[in-house]
């Protein structure tokens, strides 16, 4: 009995916002973890959706994994091996920030395992490009003082759960040349402070997204939106996943 309510609770719910149910995968940008995405995860989840949300490797929980081998390899394959032993088809793959590279990475590889790529407020990487690359003008000014024993230090003060992340993982090129990843439906979402974007933001994603022909959305507020306004970024994705 109890098995019956919970199912015509979550159809209910599913009717109730007009949604069709989707299998979401986040991938966190740097420093960050999984944890980030459990109010995206809960909304989503209630909404009748799946919804994975890893940690990639020697970051959040798997901290006590960090080591400067780890690359940007290893978190692609983090993402991989969860579609293979998971045996996920038709993912809405979303990356923010940094997680961009990693979700360009991984659509290199597992094109046909993507519904929808969703770029937020992330990094787009051209072939051959690694983060720092990607970064520009910006890398000096936001790692000087802040890479020990080869490990980058979150810059933007304190906290406890985002923690330092292997240099590797910014210097590793990401090698793009498979001709299906264009035909995967993409599309960014720009986060936005009085309908304006960050200006090295935007030079990073928001511009080279453009020069794609990608769907182009916005969301007013902080680059954070998971830890900020998690019910407006679910309503937002929801939106462009329905268009």
């Amino acid at each position: 009995m109890k098995r019956l309510i919970f199912i015509l609770s979550i159809t209910i719910s599913s009717i109730c916002h007009g949604q069709q149910h989707n299998t979401y995968l986040f991938v966190p940008g740097a420093w960050d973890g999984g944890w980030d995405y459990a109010a995206v995860d809960s909304i989503l989840s209630a909404h009748g959706n799946t919804v994975y949300r890893p940690t990639l490797t020697g970051l959040g929980e798997r901290v006590h994994l960090a080591n400067p081998g780890v690359n940007l390899t290893t978190y692609i394959n983090d993402i991989l091996n969860i579609m293979k032993f998971e045996d996920l088809h038709n993912v809405i793959l979303v990356g923010h920030s940094y997680g961009g590279m990693v979700i360009s990475g991984v659509a290199e590889q597992a094109p046909f395992r993507i519904k929808q790529l969703i770029y937020l407020d992330a990094m787009v990487p051209n072939n051959g490009e690694s983060a720092r690359d990607v970064c520009g003008d910006l890398w000096t000014p936001m790692t000087k003082g802040n890479i020990k024993d080869s490990m980058v230090l979150y810059p933007f003060g304190a906290t406890q759960k985002d923690v330092s992340q292997p240099l590797n993982t910014f210097t590793e090129p990401v090698i793009l040349n498979n001709p299906i990843v264009k035909k995967i439906p993409t599309a960014f979402l720009q986060m936005t402070k009085d309908g304006k974007g960050s200006p090295a933001h935007d030079k990073m994603g928001l511009l080279r997204a453009k020069a794609r022909n990608w769907k182009i959305y916005t969301l007013e507020g902080g680059h954070y939106a998971m830890r900020e306004q998690p019910e407006n970024l679910v309503r937002k994705l929801e939106d462009i996943t329905q268009h």
